[in-house]
């Protein structure tokens, strides 16, 4: 008998975390939920809020909405001789008992809800789920059946671990409580379709221990879109399994696999000679527990779909010959098909490895959730990381990591890691910065046209022609931000070196001849020209939102240049920084809020641009614009630069009174008498942010800028997170707040905030509310990390990461800790606000005293400090 090791805390990830809060969704509120579990760019399955297998995204594309036949968990409890219970390991259904479903025969509306759902089966009478990323724990209870019964669903999540969080598999931990006074059998059985569409092939082989069922197909081959496997497996000692369901007609299947799996016993094996189609195999592990003890089973469900392609914008064949071009489509592999041949080694992998992937993910999230913020910036920052286990996001064939902006039901929704809302996506570069590094690769590497204009989406396979896109402002700036940012984060200078001509030329393509849209012809540091943003139209004319991002990329540009050894651009830089930040603070604010400077009776600024289309001839008025109005990120530029240590972009009291109007104009406290033509984020008593509003004495423009009226969640938590570092803590938190209560599994589902489309990538600006109430700074070019609370009571703790590690920092009145809880943190320097005003008295690592010297807010090392796992940095301050 294989002896396994036993993890830490048994069921740990399901229990209140060291905050004491509890994140429990049950009755009405499980209808929405499915909770993603896979890898980082690998595709995943949902766990539905009462134990359903949903939404089965594991072949290279969306696939909201489905069901793989019928998968399922199911327990069973035996004395021996008697069978006392069986049941599919699922809550019942909440009402209405009606599915809409493609199809006319015994489908949509008239023949009650989808057979595949298991409702026709026993389900248990109640569930209670615990959603906190990336644990799901769920547990089932039923009068008749004897036993507690509990489901822990996750998938490995360890920031900087890129490899194992790209796993292409789900991990499912089932624990049964015996509840009776005497001993009692229970198998455990996980049963999964054969997803391939013909020549099914179901094969069971035990491997190293690991009882492994492969599903795959005899049909397709290897080069070929379709061709792939799925896998199920378990470590437990004691197995049964059955490699195909009965095959049948009518309703034979389902009906003779219960009557197998409902007998006492252990399911006997069923074998087919001939491929078929959608054929089920199920893996049963069998346990023996005592009155009041527990036993736990683990299942894996893995996949492999290697080869993806372009299905939605196909590239023409290139190949020799009479091939049709749908037959032959250009593909590429899938970055997982380097880890693993197939679902099988995958599987093997994940089994003999689960306790140090799950006591890293733990650790992981208990470091998270041990932060010492309000519940509901806790759920947003949580939540939203979710989306990088999503459809919506791919790693290609040598790890590159690409991404839509979401996901419609069958498709991703908008190609190409556009970069105007990617900007917004404050996760991936401070978990996974080296998959962050790599989208600045590829964008200067395949986006840049020679004048330095930026196309701001990929088109895949890599290589393709980048079509006649044009740059847009907030995307090209905001990369040359977001390389300044990421450099910070690694501290590597010769990853800089090598992006650095590139960053240089898009800086300068604002004045540069051959930018079609003028954007600075006049080179004093303010846009003018017509600007693409990602409201999807332009602006024409000056105005704060987008200047912002340029002032913001000479900054950085500046600083950039002086570090690779250009200080005549530095200085051109600052000094195009200094004349249009001043001509802006001056000219675009009204004594309340940024605006946009344009006379929109002009018709000469859209004839100047040929941009007919935006010209309303009706009302004699440009379309789609700000004028006048109060936009939600009229100072986004500022919340990037707090975000990426610049400094400031605007001035700092009317930054601080832009937002206090934000709150008080765009903040609509009710939708119920709100006039909503776009579409509908925010309904009746629910609270939200809208794009643009125009105070009263405001002029609104008759067509005004696309998606005014609409509360979108990532511009929430950006405009959120942006208070709370400028000291509107609580119109912030408030803000984040109410975004939440939105997506609490009734009406929304709490791990898919949408925009245009599911799991949209701009949510990830929640992530930025956890270093805007740390106060995180860092330079790793310096060795600098700093904490700055701004809740200055009490002891405050916050999960940090970085290029190299990861830890907690908490900050309090006699002193800050920093804990690194994974990698390596060479630190020369930290920095608080605390020390303001105190002097440090001792610094310890390892219970080493450090020789510092103190700075004001800052204590330097005498030499680089070198901290490693599950080692400390402790700065005592005097008189504490």
């Amino acid at each position: 008998m294989k002896k396994k090791a036993a993890l830490k805390k048994p069921g740990a990830a399901l229990v209140k975390n060291k905050t004491g809060r509890s994140f429990i969704y049950e009755n009405e509120r499980v209808n929405c939920i499915s909770f993603p579990l896979g890898g980082i760019g690998a595709g995943c399955i949902g766990i539905g809020g009462d134990g359903r297998l949903v939404d089965w995204e594991i072949f290279n594309k969306p696939n909201k909405n489905s069901l793989n036949g019928f998968s399922h968990f199911a327990v069973r409890a035996d004395d021996g001789d008697t069978v006392i219970d069986t049941r599919v390991l699922a809550g019942r259904l909440n009402p209405p008992y009606i599915d809409s479903l493609p199809g006319n025969h015994s489908r949509g509306f008239g023949f009650g809800p989808n057979r595949c759902k298991m409702a026709g089966l026993p389900n248990f009478e109640h569930t209670s789920f615990n959603g906190e990323f990336p644990f799901a724990g769920i547990t089932f209870t039923d009068s008749k059946f004897p036993a507690a019964v509990t489901l822990t669903a996750w998938s490995p999540f360890i920031p900087l671990n890129d490899r194992d969080s790209s796993i292409p598999a789900s991990f499912f931990e089932i624990t049964v409580k015996n509840t009776g006074k005497k001993t009692l059998n229970y198998t455990i059985a996980t049963t999964v379709q054969n997803p391939l569409a013909e020549e099914n092939i179901n094969r069971h082989e035990r491997d190293r221990g690991n009882n492994i069922i492969t599903l795959s197909s005899a049909k397709y081959a290897a080069d070929d879109v379709a061709f792939g496997d799925v896998s199920v497996a378990t470590d437990a000692d004691d197995v049964s399994y059955q490699e195909y369901w009965f095959r049948g007609a009518w309703f034979d299947n389902l009906g003779i696999y219960w009557q197998d799996f409902a007998r006492a016993g252990k399911l006997k094996n069923r074998c087919y000679d001939t491929p078929a189609k959608t054929d089920h195999a199920t893996l049963a592990a069998h346990v023996t527990v005592k009155p009041g003890a527990t036993e736990r089973v683990r299942f894996v469900i893995s996949w492999n779909f290697p080869n993806c392609t372009n299905y939605w914008s196909p590239e023409k064949c290139d190949c020799s010959g009479d091939c049709i071009e749908t037959q032959k489509p250009k593909t590429w592999k899938n970055y997982y098909a380097s880890l693993f041949t197939d679902s099988r080694e995958c599987a093997g992998y994940a089994l003999n490895n689960w306790r140090r992937l799950y006591d890293e993910t733990l650790l992981f999230k208990n470091a998270l959730f041990s932060s010492t913020i309000p519940p509901a910036l806790i759920d947003a920052v949580s939540a939203n990381i979710s989306i990088l286990k999503s459809p919506t996001v791919l790693r290609l064939a040598n790890g590159e990591f690409y991404g839509w902006e979401g996901c419609s039901s069958d498709t991703g929704c908008c190609e190409g890691s556009c970069t105007h809302v990617w900007n917004y996506a404050y996760a991936l570069p401070f978990l996974f910065p080296k998959l962050e590094r790599s989208m600045r690769d590829l964008n200067y590497r395949y986006n840049m046209r020679d004048d330095g204009g930026l196309v701001f989406r990929i088109k895949l396979p890599l290589g393709r022609d980048r079509g006649g896109m044009r740059p847009c402002a907030d995307g090209q700036f905001g990369d040359v931000i977001k390389v300044y940012r990421d450099w910070k984060i690694c501290g590597d200078s010769d990853w800089l070196r090598k992006l650095w001509p590139a960053v240089k030329k898009t800086i300068e393509f604002a004045w540069a001849p051959t930018n079609e849209d003028k954007w600075d012809a006049d080179k004093d540091g303010v846009l003018e020209g017509r600007q693409h943003h990602t409201l999807d139209m332009e602006l024409f004319g000056p105005n704060s939102w987008l200047t912002g991002f340029y002032l913001a990329a000479l900054k950085a540009g500046s600083e950039m240049a002086q570090v690779m050894g250009e200080p005549d651009t530095a200085k051109e830089y600052t000094a195009l920084f200094e004349r249009g930040k001043k001509w802006v603070d001056k000219n675009l604010f009204n004594g309340e809020y940024y605006f946009q400077k344009i006379d929109l009776k002009d018709k000469s600024v859209t004839e100047r641009f040929k941009a007919m289309n935006y010209w309303n001839d009706e009302h004699k008025e440009i379309k789609y614009q700000i004028g006048e109005g109060s936009a939600i990120d009229q100072v986004l530029a500022q919340w990037h630069a707090n975000l990426a240590g610049l400094g400031r972009i605007f001035d700092e009291q009317q930054t601080r009174t832009a937002l206090a109007s934000v709150y008080a104009n765009n903040y609509k406290r009710s939708f119920s008498d709100f006039v909503n033509p776009c579409r509908l984020y925010s309904l009746y008593d629910e609270k939200g942010v809208v794009i643009c509003d125009w105070p009263e004495g405001a002029y609104k423009p008759v067509v005004p800028v696309p998606y005014s009226e609409e509360t979108m969640y990532g511009f929430e938590y950006a405009v959120a997170a942006h208070m709370i570092q400028e000291g509107l803590v609580d119109e912030g938190v408030e803000i984040a707040t109410e975004v939440r209560k939105k997506f609490d599994g009734a009406k929304r589902n709490p791990w898919n905030e949408f925009e245009c489309g599911s799991n949209y990538a701009r949510s990830m600006a929640s992530y930025a509310l956890l270093n805007a109430m740390s106060g995180f700074e860092y330079d790793m070019t310096k060795g600098m990390i700093g904490f700055s609370p701004v809740r200055k009571t009490g002891t405050f703790t916050a999960f940090w990461s970085l290029d190299s590690a990861w830890g907690t920092a908490s900050v309090s009145a006699t002193g800050i800790i920093i804990s690194v809880l994974y990698g390596e943190l060479k630190l020369t320097t930290v920095r608080s606000a605390q020390l303001k005003g105190k002097k440090a008295k001792s610094v310890t690592v390892r219970k080493d005293t450090v020789v510092f010297t103190q700075h004001g807010d800052s204590i330097v090392s005498g030499s680089p400090i070198l901290l490693k796992a599950a080692e400390t940095c402790i700065i005592r301050f005097a008189g504490k």
